[in-house]
């Protein structure tokens, strides 16, 4: 409710948005075919990431079932934080069971570096733009915290525990306080820099897609640090905000700031450019990631297939 009043209130400010078609129709779509290779390119990158992090935690799965378990992840980015991708450990582990303590922290050390990719590239608008300064202090106290909580996990094992005390939660606090160990493991200097080092070039994909999607309306240009600077700061308010996918919120954010954040674009050109985007980005991701999300069930469904079979040609009487 509060992203739709968000939206409602930017597009509102906006006015112009009789004129969507019409700057739809003046849209050179070759821009869009890019942004969306662009948007691969960032799921590639992340995918090396993912990888990555599947060593540090000793699990071995060969690179076919891997590629389908992230591919699935990017079914649920639309949901709060993208925590839906949790999913992943899940398939995991009915695809070679593989235990969800052991991956479910890679999720979140995704987010967490997900996040400080996109800090890093907003401090382009905060030094030329002044953009996102607000919400680049806020994203870096939040991710401050948490390195710290991590580093120092004694407060985070009390919290855990004290959640816990309720019976039917007690049988949680060996997994979580497994996860713990396994997501300080995963958020010490080294890993952190290695995955951050990954996410900015992935998530400059993204943002150089935003600026071929709005360049592609005719009399429109948007310079590339300020399109880094818009894409990523907005971004961050949709992450911060905790709603699915940012929805409402981003779109908001984005719309504006193409208006009034110096790019000076015209209310119907941002709308258009606004969707478009998110249509590159997010909705792009989503239907990916449905696909990718039957062929994993698939593959769990033949294993179980199989396991059932031998079970009962173990049990069957000479």
């Amino acid at each position: 409710m509060i992203a739709l009043v968000i939206a409602v209130a930017a597009f509102g400010a906006i006015g112009d948005v009789r004129g969507l078609g019409a700057r739809l129709h003046e849209f050179a779509w070759p821009a869009l075919a890019a942004a969306l290779a662009l948007a691969l390119a960032n799921y590639a990158i992340r995918f090396v990431r993912w990888q990555y992090y599947l060593a540090r935690e000793g699990v071995r799965v060969p690179v076919a079932d891997s590629a389908i378990v992230f591919g699935a992840g990017l079914s649920l980015s639309i949901t709060p934080g993208k925590l839906g991708e949790l999913v992943k450990a899940v398939l995991l582990r009915d695809l070679r069971g593989v235990p969800v303590p052991e991956t479910a922290p890679i999720v979140v050390a995704e987010r967490v570096t997900d996040l400080i990719a996109l800090v890093v590239l907003s401090l382009v608008g905060v030094a030329a733009y002044g953009i996102g300064t607000t919400l680049v202090i806020a994203a870096a106290i939040a991710i401050g915290t948490g390195l710290v909580l991590l580093a120092w996990p004694r407060p985070t094992r009390w919290i855990i525990d004290q959640v816990t005390r309720p019976r039917p939660l007690a049988r949680l606090r060996g997994p979580l306080h497994e996860t713990l160990t396994h997501l300080s493991e995963l958020c010490r200097p080294l890993p952190l820099a290695v995955a951050t080092v990954l996410a900015v070039p992935a998530w400059t994909c993204e943002c150089i897609g935003f600026a071929l999607i709005c360049d592609a309306f005719p009399g429109t240009h948007v310079a590339l640090p300020l399109a880094i600077a818009i894409y990523a700061s907005t971004t961050i308010a949709g992450a911060l905000s905790f709603l699915p996918g940012g929805l409402g919120v981003t779109e908001g954010a984005m719309t504006l700031a193409l208006i009034r954040g110096g790019a000076h674009v015209a209310g119907g050109t941002a709308v258009a450019a606004t969707l478009l985007t998110r249509l590159a980005t997010l909705w792009f991701a989503v239907v990916l990631g449905v696909g990718f999300l039957a062929l994993a069930r698939r593959r769990i469904a033949r294993a179980r297939a199989r396991e059932h079979e031998r079970a009962r040609g173990a049990i069957t009487p000479p």
